[in-house]
Parts: structure tokens; C-alpha cells; sequence
């Protein structure tokens, strides 16, 4: 049309037109010299190649110098249009825009039978070996067209609807693909292309209200992948453990790593870059950052304000009505998409699959952006060039400053949480980023040493020794095929086999067993990067039965020690019984642990970090080895001199003055050597189907009858209630009746004192005590002197015993006669007690003080030092200054009483002899006890003996006591 002809169109009285074409003409202005620096817009040019480069390093990092390189010939293709379209003449953009309109709808329509699909929609149309996505070359033709349209001099009501129908023509076929994300995206630019328009309120709020009452149908349109990421915004990321809360994410993570300049080429970069899903195209802004940093990431967001507001500005200058159309809604386009995709980068807006333009991969975007950029720089050129023909004021395009400066405000609203996010969650963020590129191997540490007092050692890991053994564990992602002979060869294995085994392996596996091979082989195999050298966690027990149930033994935790202790992982190794499980936290130390980079499959590309473990502390008990195996020989001796096969003996020695055990013997026993690993089952086995309880610690885990033993305790209540005084002699004779009901002695007695009686144990005495004193107070006197409580050992499952009250009797359905507080007086009864609470009571009464048993004494390691642990201070028996005619007693005993066998060992003591009835012995056997303290003036050792078995010959208990002074003079324990 010639532009006389155009300018008759404008003349009044023709015909009726739109406000858009009314008006006076304007007075021509003066010819102005033509300004070629408008002509061509620098600023615009620059801000779009800062894009283009931005995408194309983005993509060169993250998809590979080939990607990059095909995607720059297509930018190079599109700036090549950009060129093109801004030389081309403004009268053509009818013609151009009826061409790429048509085009566009006829791909639209082609896509769904030739297209290509992915995620449940078909969007790409393929030609050779490209591939293009029509719903791209719609926006560009929905632009042209429908701003020609509403740029008419037609009615209102016209453009209105012609627009409207052209609009809807590429939105429709759009949705039947689906493709949410340009389908919104062209509902934007025809509202945007409506309102600047300057279409009548009155036409266009109704379409307001018409898509605000479908907007809720729309969701039956979408698929389940995009109503995942409505509904991961909705419900924020974190919510989101997968799909697009985990990707928004992991933008987000890759924001906060980013730093000010980037991290690429750091390796590390390069593994957290495959966690970040479409980092070439939806999160290629976090890409960017995470690769060149913020700087880069605001000079990409500045290059896209700066090339918003040129578009705004270009609808200012056009001539046209058609072209200021054109650029303002491609203005609102591009400022549209910026916005949607950095606001989904950092989960401000949904992740609706909306690309970066011009920094994203893809070919069909790029190059339709930089046309249509071009036809805008055409337009602008156009208006540049040909002032006097520029447009009326109110025949350009309303609000695009407006919606410019949103788009400004909006990104620079988001630049500054961009910068708040690395800031203040930054750290947080990069630590959650390496961790779930993260896979960690345990490395079991050394467990410590446990000796005794004088250092010898009775518990050590064989790693420790020659005798150990490791595994050779590889991570064959890592093991470079170059390596496989030298590591062949130090396995002892053929090159092939090896590498079979490598290559048989999962690609993610981290831990393969090549070999297990003794210790000093296996340290010559190093200089691997995807090997590990693991010492097998395998527990030496030197002394064998001697100590078993004392030690115990390590074994996998169990689920009630890993619910008591979280910490402790699967496969962990643990004390699972006596010192081993009470000094379990001190002897395990810290575990290590060798860290892998693993790509979100969860395939390792590279050695992480590692933690060295913290070998465990020692333990140095109190146990005197020499003295351990005297006793346990001759409670061994005295076992041989019995014929029941369930029959069991233990000894205690103790230092009365502080609690420490100086040994703890118990039989029968077993070989904590047989639990490995790896576990002998069968000696197991056999171990448990012996009679006896092998596997308890018969001193502190066994309680029988004390028998005439707790005949002290018994003095002692009477020292504090003064029921008989010491010094009187009362008669005895062979037996005691009450109530009808005689109770022997163990042999006819006269007449004797308190010292006399215990000397000799006469039962008839205590008889008469017990029954003139009554339970309580011999119960109070034995809670004084621990009877029926833990004594407190340092060992897990101690027996409490049994002390029966009256209430407690009559609790449990019995009742409490006069025999029963007759038989208490002799330990018979309702009472049992453990060896060592024997021993405790005899120290209590030697002593006047109550002390706690202790297997421990320090921990620590020779190199740094022993810290001595922690003893509970001994408790004074509230009736010590009484308990001098009972101390009395206990030295008769061994001049001439019952214990005067203990008087061929040369140092002064005081003891207690008894034999207690046992309903599960038979007839003719007993419980044997005897209790000793010496030297007596100032005891530093108490040994109490128990033997079941007749109690006669070599079925001795004062034997395993005298066997032990013996020792203990011989060679007294280091303090």
C-alpha cells in the first residue's frame, strides 16, 4: 500500500474507524536529519550476544564442547536472521507474519502424527538430525499476526475478535500436545498483545472472568509430571522428595555453590553438575551460577533487563501501529520468560518448564527469539529512520513501560534473594549438596587392648599382632585397567580373575573382596585409589577359659544396642558380654570412614575425603594374672574332688580397701576365642550342652544359700540390738526346738559366747539369737552390709540375690513362720547371695567399711598415659565401732575353729567357714563356703571360696582360699 494511500486512511468522513485511527492529522514536522545511531541498537545487540555466549559456556561445561558447537551454529544461524529481519521493510511484516503464522499452525497440526514424544507429550517434529519444536515458531507467528490485527484501522469489536481467533487457533493445537508451558505462555502474549492494544475494557475483562473459571478445569488437562510441579511449589520443595521439588532443590543448591565466580573445573563441580536435572534447559540460570557464579548469573539478568526495555523502547519509535504492537508484546514475551524460569530456578514461582531465552539449549528457541528480535530492531530502524511518519501518541501501544519496569522490579526482587539465599542458607546448602553426592564406607577402629594390673594382656584385636588378617576391598568404578596387573600381583591372584571380578561388579558397588591376606601381605597394597586395605575385626583372647566370662566376648551389635545407642551403624562390632560390653564405648573408639563422589546413580567417580579412625583406649584392670590363675586352678582342683557334673565353684579376691578385684574366678567356663568372628558353632555349641552354665560368671551372676557364712551378719545385727550380749555364754547342746519343731546342730556344743560361737559356727547359738531378735533386725543389718542389692561390679547381668522379708513372703502368696527367722539365723531360708557379695560383707565386717567392687582401673594407651577411672568412695557401716566381738570370732575361727586349716598359710586372718543345704544338690551335697580377710589388724585382702559338691578331701573351699594366700604372699599385686 502506498503511503498516500495510507494516509487517506486516516483522512475522517470516509468510514467509521477506531479510536486507534482517529484523530487530526498532525502537522508535519520539520525534516529532521536522519539519525543513524537509532537506527541500529547497539545496547540491544549487545545484551542479546551476552546471552547467546552465556548459554552456549553454560553448555560447553555441563553437555560437552559438541553440544555447545551445534547449538553455536544455531545461534549463528539465527543472529544471521536477526541481520536479515532487521534490514527487511516494515511494510512487509504482514506478509511475514501471514507466513510464519501459517507455518506454525500447519507443525502444530503435523506434530501430533510425525512428532516425537517425551514425558507424555509430543512436541518435536524431526527432520534428519534435528530436530524442532513448531509450538516456538508460534509465538513469533501469534505475535506478527495478532499485533497486525489489533494495529488495523478496523472496529474494535473486530480486531477484538479476529484477534481472539487467531489466538486461540495455536493455543489450542498447543494444549492437545500437551505443552503447558508455551500454552501459557501464548495466553500471556495475546492478553498482553489485548490490553497494549488498547482494546475496550468492556471486551477484554470478560475474557478475564472467562479464564478465571476455567483456570481450576485446566488441572484435568495436565500431565502427572506437571501436576508434580504445581503441586511441589505449592507445597514448597522440601515437601517434594522427588520429581520437582527435588530438582528446584537442587537448583537451589546449585545457586548456593556457585560462589561469586563460579567453580567450573573443579571436579567435584563437575559431579554436583549431574544432580541438576534440564541443566541445559530449565535450570540452565542455576547451571550458570553454579559453573561462572553470581557476577555471571546478574550480568546474564541485567543483559535481560537491558534487552526488555530496548523491545519496550522500540515500541515507542515504531511508525506503526502493527510494529509498536510487535514490540511491545514481544517485550512482554521475553520479560515473561525470564521471569517464570529464574523464579523457578530459585522456587519462588512453579518450575513450569519455561527455558531461559536465548541461554537455553535448544535450536528452535533460539533461533525464533533472535528473528523476532531482529524484526523488532527492523521496526525500530524503521522508526528511526522515518520520523516524520511516526505514529500519534495515543496510537502506540499502553502499559509497556508498565509491565517493563515489573519485569525490572520482579528480576531485581529476585537477584536479591538469589544473593540472601548463597548469604544466609548457603552453607547449609553446599553441606546438603556434598552429602548426597556422598557414599561413605566405615573403617572399623582398632578395638583397644584390655591387660591386667601389671600389663599383660588378656583381650587384643589380631590386627595388632602378626596373626591378623585384612581384606583387600576394591571400588571398581575406581580401579584404572592399568592397575589391575600390579594389583594381581599383590594379591596372588592371575591378572585375569581380577579383572573378571571388577568387571562382574555393579557399577556401584563400593566395597568388593578381592583377597583377605595376613596383615604384614596386606600392607604392601597401597597406591590405589579405588582400594582399601581393611583389617578383619577379629578379638584375641590369650587366656582362654581362664577369664572368659570375666571378658566376655564382641560380636555384631544387637538391636537392643542399637536402639540404645544410635550411633551405631549396621555391622558395627561390639562388646556383647562382660568388660567387653560394660567398657564397650571406651575400648571401640571412633570409627573412620573413606568417602566416595558418586554421580545421582549413585556410581562412583572419585575418592572423597577420609577419616583416619581413633583406635580405642586400653583397659587396665585390677586383675592380677598370677593370682586369676592360682584360684582358678585350685577351684578347679576342688570341682575334680566332687562327682556331680553340674557342679560349680568361683572364687573372689578383693582389696577391702578400695573395691578392687584382684581376681575373679569361675568354672565351668568357656573360651571366648570360639565367638571370632568368624564364630565356631559347633564348639558353641558343645559349650552350651555342658552342664553348669559355662557361660555365666558364677562369682557375681550365680547366687546360692550362704549358709553359716551369714552367720556374721547375724553377730552384727546382734552387736546393734544387744539382744545377747557377746560376753555371755549361753547353752547349746546338739539341737533347738520352738514350737514344737527341732532344729540340729551340725554337732553337739556346749555352752559359748558370741566369739566362740562364730569360731565354731555353732547353729544352736544362732538359733537362739535369730529366734530372740526376730527378722527385722537381721534384715536391716543385711541391707547395711549389701545383701540382696547389686553390689555395683563393673560387669553387665550381676545377680541382686534374694533376701525374703515378711512382706515380701506374704506378697508372693507364702507366709513367714518362727523356723523360717529360726533357719535365717544359720543363711538358710529365704536367702541366696553371689560369691562376691559374700566377699563384700566380709570385707565390710573386716573393715568397717562397704566398698563397691571394681574390675577397672585406668584407660588410656602407653604412649599418652593412663587416667584412672572414676571409683565410688567406700560407705561406712553405720555399726562399725560394734563389730569387735564379731572380728574376734573370724580370728578364733582360724586359730581354732572351723578355719584353722587357713592357719599353715603364715599370715594373720580372720575368716568364716559355712555349708549350706541346696534344694538343687542332691542330699549329700553342699554349698561350701569360706570368707577370709587378711592380714586382719589391716586386711588388704578378702578371698571368698564357693565349691558345691560333699564338701569333703579335695572338695575343699578353705583349700581355694589358702591357695590364694598362698599366692597373694608369695607375690602381693602392684598398688
Amino acid at each position: 500500500m502506498r503511503p498516500a494511500r495510507r494516509l487517506r486512511r486516516l483522512l475522517p468522513g470516509r468510514r467509521r474507524v477506531s479510536a486507534w485511527a482517529t484523530g487530526e492529522r498532525p502537522p508535519r514536522p520539520p525534516r529532521p536529519r536522519r539519525n543513524h545511531g537509532l537506527a541500529f541498537d547497539v545496547v540491544a545487540v549487545l545484551a542479546t550476544l551476552v546471552l547467546v555466549v552465556a548459554g552456549l559456556a553454560n553448555l560447553a561445561v555441563v553437555e560437552g564442547i559438541d553440544t555447545a558447537v551445534r547449538q553455536g551454529i544455531i545461534a549463528a544461524g539465527g543472529l544471521v536472521l536477526l541481520a536479515l529481519f532487521w534490514r527487511v521493510r516494515v511494510g512487509l511484516l504482514g506478509v511475514l507474519g501471514v507466513v510464519c503464522y501459517a507455518l506454525a499452525v500447519v507443525l502444530l497440526a503435523a506434530v501430533p502424527v510425525v512428532g516425537l514424544s517425551a514425558n507424555g507429550a509430543t512436541r518435536w517434529i524431526a527432520v534428519g538430525g534435528f530436530t524442532f519444536q513448531p509450538s516456538e515458531l508460534a509465538k513469533l507467528g501469534l505475535l506478527l499476526v495478532v499485533a497486525g490485527v489489533l494495529g488495523s484501522g478496523r472496529p474494535a469489536w473486530q480486531r477484538f475478535l479476529g484477534a481472539l481467533i487467531l489466538a486461540a487457533i495455536p493455543i489450542v493445537l498447543t494444549v492437545l500436545q500437551p505443552d503447558l508451558s508455551t500454552t501459557t505462555l501464548l495466553v500471556v502474549v495475546s492478553v498482553a498483545l489485548l490490553v497494549i492494544g488498547r482494546v475496550p475494557a468492556r471486551f477484554v475483562l470478560p475474557v478475564f472472568a472467562g479464564a478465571a473459571v476455567a483456570a481450576p478445569l485446566v488441572v484435568g488437562l495436565l500431565r502427572p509430571y506437571q501436576v508434580e510441579r504445581l503441586g511441589s511449589f505449592l507445597a514448597g520443595a522440601a515437601e517434594s522428595p522427588a520429581g520437582s521439588g527435588w530438582a528446584v532443590a537442587q537448583a537451589r543448591i546449585a545457586l548456593a555453590s556457585g560462589g561469586p565466580f563460579g567453580q567450573a573445573g573443579d571436579p567435584l563441580t563437575n559431579v554436583l553438575e549431574r544432580y541438576l536435572p534440564e541443566r541445559d534447559t530449565d535450570l540452565a540460570p542455576a547451571s550458570l551460577v553454579l559453573q561462572f557464579g553470581m557476577v555471571a548469573g546478574v550480568v546474564v539478568l541485567l543483559a535481560a533487563v537491558l534487552l526488555v526495555w530496548r523491545l519496550a523502547v522500540a515500541s515507542r519509535t515504531s511508525r506503526t501501529a502493527h510494529g509498536a504492537l510487535l514490540a511491545g508484546g514481544l517485550a512482554v514475551l521475553f520479560g515473561a520468560e525470564v521471569v517464570v524460569s529464574v523464579g523457578g530456578n530459585l522456587g519462588l514461582l512453579p518450575l513450569a518448564g519455561v527455558p531461559f531465552p536465548l541461554v537455553s539449549y535448544g535450536g528452535t528457541a533460539v533461533v525464533v527469539h533472535l528473528a523476532a528480535i531482529g524484526v523488532v530492531l527492523g521496526v525500530r530502524r524503521d522508526g528511526a529512520r522515518r520520523v516524520l511518519w511516526a505514529a500519534p501518541e495515543r496510537l502506540r501501544p499502553r502499559l509497556v513501560r508498565v509491565a517493563a519496569l515489573g519485569v525490572t522490579a520482579l528480576l531485581v526482587t529476585f537477584g536479591a534473594f538469589g544473593w540472601r539465599l548463597e548469604a544466609v542458607e548457603g552453607p547449609a546448602l553446599v553441606a546438603a549438596g556434598q552429602e548426597q553426592m556422598t557414599r561413605c564406607v566405615r573403617l572399623p577402629a582398632p578395638r583397644g587392648e584390655i591387660t591386667d594390673r601389671n600389663g599383660s594382656v588378656l583381650a587384643i584385636d589380631t590386627a595388632a599382632t602378626d596373626a591378623g588378617t585384612a581384606k583387600i576391598e576394591a571400588v571398581p568404578g575406581l580401579v584404572r585397567p592399568s592397575e589391575v596387573d600390579r594389583l594381581a600381583g599383590l594379591l596372588g591372584r592371575p591378572p585375569a580373575d581380577v579383572r573378571a571380578a571388577l568387571d562382574a561388579a555393579p557399577d556401584t558397588t563400593l566395597s568388593l573382596e578381592l583377597a583377605e591376606l595376613p596383615i604384614a601381605q596386606a600392607r604392601a597394597v597401597t597406591g590405589f585409589d579405588g582400594v582399601r586395605v581393611e583389617a578383619v575385626p577379629r578379638r584375641s583372647y590369650p587366656t582362654g577359659e581362664l577369664l572368659g566370662p570375666v571378658l566376655g566376648y564382641t560380636g555384631i551389635a544387637t538391636d537392643v544396642q542399637t536402639r540404645r545407642d544410635p550411633t551405631l551403624g549396621p555391622g558395627v562390632v561390639v562388646g556383647r558380654a562382660g568388660l567387653e560390653a560394660s567398657y564397650d564405648a571406651v575400648l571401640r573408639g571412633l570409627d573412620g570412614e573413606q568417602c566416595y563422589w558418586v554421580t545421582p546413580s549413585g556410581v562412583p567417580t572419585a575418592l572423597g575425603t577420609r577419616r583416619d579412625p581413633v583406635p580405642g583406649a586400653d583397659l587396665r584392670t585390677a586383675l592380677d594374672l598370677p593370682l586369676q590363675q592360682r584360684l582358678t586352678d585350685s577351684v578347679r582342683a576342688s570341682l575334680a574332688g566332687q562327682r556331680n557334673p553340674r557342679a560349680v565353684g568361683a572364687a573372689v579376691a578383693m582389696d577391702p580397701r578400695n573395691g578392687q578385684v584382684l581376681a575373679l574366678a569361675s568354672l565351668p567356663s568357656y573360651d571366648n576365642n570360639l565367638y571370632g568372628p568368624p564364630l565356631d558353632v559347633q564348639a558353641l555349641r558343645a559349650v552350651e550342652a555342658r552342664p553348669g552354665h559355662p557361660t555365666l560368671e558364677h562369682a557375681s551372676q550365680v547366687a546360692v544359700p550362704p549358709g553359716s557364712t551369714f552367720k556374721l551378719v547375724v553377730a552384727a545385727a546382734n552387736m546393734v540390738t544387744g539382744t545377747i550380749p557377746p560376753a555371755t555364754i549361753v547353752p547349746t547342746g546338739a539341737s533347738f526346738t520352738l514350737a514344737g519343731h527341732t532344729f540340729d546342730n551340725w554337732k553337739p556344743m556346749g555352752p559359748m559366747n558370741l566369739p566362740q560361737a562364730i569360731a565354731w559356727s555353732n547353729d544352736v547359738y544362732f538359733y537362739r539369737l535369730a529366734a530372740l531378735m526376730g527378722p527385722d533386725p537381721i534384715i536391716e543389718a543385711a541391707h547395711a552390709l549389701g545383701v540382696g542389692t547389686p553390689t555395683g561390679i563393673d560387669l553387665p547381668g550381676e545377680s541382686a540375690g534374694y533376701l525374703g522379708t515378711p512382706q515380701t513372703i506374704e506378697d508372693d502368696g507364702g507366709h513367714w513362720y518362727g523356723g523360717t527367722t529360726v533357719i535365717l539365723g544359720i543363711g538358710q531360708g529365704p536367702l541366696q547371695v553371689t560369691p562376691l557379695q559374700n566377699a563384700r560383707w566380709t570385707a565390710a565386717i573386716a573393715t568397717g567399711q562397704l566398698v563397691t567392687p571394681r574390675l577397672g582401673l585406668a584407660v588410656g594407651t602407653p604412649e599418652a598415659g593412663f587416667t584412672a577411672l572414676p571409683v565410688p568412695p567406700p560407705v561406712a557401716v553405720p555399726f562399725a565401732s560394734a563389730l569387735g566381738p564379731v572380728r574376734d570370732g573370724m580370728r578364733a575361727a582360724v586359730r581354732g575353729g572351723t578355719a584353722t586349716s587357713l592357719s599353715t598359710v603364715p599370715l594373720d586372718s580372720g575368716a568364716k567357714t559355712g555349708t549350706a543345704q541346696d534344694g538343687s544338690l542332691s542330699a549329700e551335697e553342699y554349698d561350701n563356703w569360706t570368707s577370709v580377710a587378711a592380714p586382719f589388724d589391716a586386711p588388704t585382702v578378702v578371698m571368698t571360696g564357693l565349691v558345691q559338691g560333699p564338701g569333703k578331701g579335695a572338695n575343699s573351699a578353705s583349700r581355694i582360699v589358702i591357695e590364694g594366700l598362698r599366692q597373694y604372699q608369695a607375690s602381693p599385686p602392684v598398688p
